[in-house]
């Protein structure tokens, strides 16, 4: 997907507005103006990389920067001054008011229960962009803490959790309430947006009929107020059927949309395989083919444990060498993992323009690696935070494993910042996957907002609130969460959904396996 030129912010699809020279153009730019929510009174906006803090910048200007440094000196507040934001009734930001300048801004748009603006409190709490999991397995939301699954090789797992799939029955119902599930999960903790590589498809389905799983993931996200990013993954499946399958799976949930983004941003569809551990080449280049005519964004996972032993097997080299010679490194592409990495391959991945994605919450725990990614980052390569599944993680909650990025990532080379963490787990994880209006709050990008609270006894004490989010109580549950100018999430509550009907909903769906 092509991001934002010099001109103006993208629309919600993630398209660069064109300019309007008809006479709808006034009504354009009045509708844009309309305040549809205030969030107000904010301790401090963290805006991410690239965006000043007075809002300032687009989404266009931000989606080429990395993820930052550590800050130099002590929080004083003028990094991510306190202030109030307002959305517009198009679902974009439309302004941010910081500092001195933020007192008021509620009362000179309007807002009150007679204009029908709505107000979000935010005094004594830290916003930040919604948070962007850029690896997810929701499927495996349904098998969290399997006996035997834990600390063990990853062939071995892989098997374990092979059989457990085969145990349930994966159809349409069990794949949208393990998402509904997980979804949910990811709302409450602050994310608003997940990429879920989807690998596991029943034998001798028709290709036309697994777009029926992919609606079933689709539909949970659509009811929750989420945002999906539904990536039709292969783990062994036939070449042909893969590719086939993967049309489908697009034209039945986004149609000819450019970039494989639905036109009002919360639905996009991605393609790639597991990794060359499970397919082959002419996986790779089929896949990549659907993408190509679709114009889609391609993801891929490499240099785990089992990923490099099978290489080293198979073909007598390593994951990234034939990731490269297959045409999978390339700037459309983002590779998760990348635990066991030279530095030769941090080159490589650096100046084929792929993005990575760091997921520690998986492989740390699992004794699989952990990725170096300071050097990553030093390299150039844009990096982002996912919290990959269930079966392996066991919990979808992305800030929490920001916390343990940080903390493992001495074990591997420099120690990593709490801001460089959370903008890989908003900018980094959106830039991924092409979607440079995400991740950010500037004017013109997405409205999809966390108010954090840090006024509590857990962040009692804590010097600078922002880091705190990350150091302090990581398991935090955000106040208010907003997608698109939306609140679904109001008082640590799901406003969409009953989130213990949701875990009902997945309950009853495994009680038939165990029956």
């Amino acid at each position: 997907m092509s991001e934002a030129g010099a001109g103006s912010p993208p629309d919600e699809s993630g398209a660069v507005s064109r300019p309007v020279t008809d006479a709808a153009a006034p009504r354009l730019v009045a509708d844009r103006a309309v305040p549809r929510l205030v969030v107000r009174g904010a301790l401090a906006v963290r805006t991410g990389p690239g965006a000043r803090a007075d809002g300032s910048g687009t989404p266009a200007q931000g989606a080429g920067a990395k993820p930052g440094g550590p800050a130099a000196g002590p929080w004083s507040g003028a990094e991510e001054p306190g202030g109030d934001i307002v959305i517009g009734a198009d679902g974009r930001v439309l302004e941010i008011r910081t500092g001195a300048d933020g007192a008021g801004a509620p009362q000179a748009f309007g807002a009150s229960s007679d204009t029908g603006v709505e107000v979000l409190d935010a005094t004594g709490c830290v916003v930040t962009p919604g948070l962007v999991n850029a690896h997810h397995h929701l499927l495996q939301t349904a098998f969290r803490t399997l006996p035997g699954t834990r600390g063990v090789p990853m062939r071995d797992w892989l098997a374990l959790m092979a059989a457990a799939y085969r145990r349930a029955g994966v159809d349409a119902g069990l794949v949208g309430a393990a998402a509904r599930a997980g979804l949910a999960e990811a709302l409450l903790s602050g994310v608003t947006t997940v990429a879920d590589h989807h690998l596991t498809w029943p034998a001798g389905l028709d290709p036309a009929a697994t777009a029926d799983l992919a609606r079933a993931t689709a539909a949970a996200a659509d009811d929750l107020g989420a945002r999906l990013v539904l990536v039709r993954g292969t783990a062994g499946d036939d070449a042909e059927t893969a590719a086939l399958s993967a049309d489908a799976v697009a034209d039945a949930l986004v149609g000819g949309a450019p970039g494989g983004v639905r036109a009002d941003g919360r639905v996009q569809v991605a393609v790639g395989p597991a990794g060359v551990h499970s397919d082959g080449e002419a996986t790779f280049r089929l896949l990549a083919e659907v993408a190509q005519q679709r114009g889609l964004r391609r993801r891929t996972q490499a240099n785990e444990q089992v990923d490099v032993a099978v290489a080293l097997e198979r073909y007598g080299r390593r994951p990234l060498d034939l990731l490269d010679e297959w045409g999978w490194l390339a700037p459309d592409v983002t590779v998760a993992h990348l635990c066991d990495v030279t530095d030769e391959e941090i080159d490589r991945v650096a100046a084929s323009g792929a993005s990575a994605t760091h997921a520690p919450g998986c492989d740390v725990p699992m004794g699989w690696g952990v990725a170096p990614v300071a050097r990553l980052l030093a390299a150039g390569v844009t990096v982002g935070l996912g919290t990959s599944g269930g079966g392996s993680n066991d919990a979808g909650h992305l800030l929490a494993d920001a916390r343990l990025a940080m903390q493992v990532s001495a074990l591997v080379g420099r120690q990593l910042a709490a801001r460089e963490v959370l903008d890989a787990a908003t900018a980094g994880a959106a830039d991924g996957l092409g979607r440079p209006e995400l991740g950010r709050i500037a004017p013109g990008s997405a409205g999809d907002l966390c108010v954090w609270d840090v006024s509590g006894v857990a962040d009692a004490g804590v010097a600078d609130p922002v880091a705190g989010l990350l150091w302090a109580a990581p398991g935090r549950r955000p106040r208010h969460v907003v997608v698109g100018g939306r609140v679904v999430v109001r008082d640590g509550r799901l406003v969409t959904a009953d989130e213990r009907a949701v875990a009902r909903g997945l309950s009853r769906r495994l009680a038939r396996v165990a029956a």
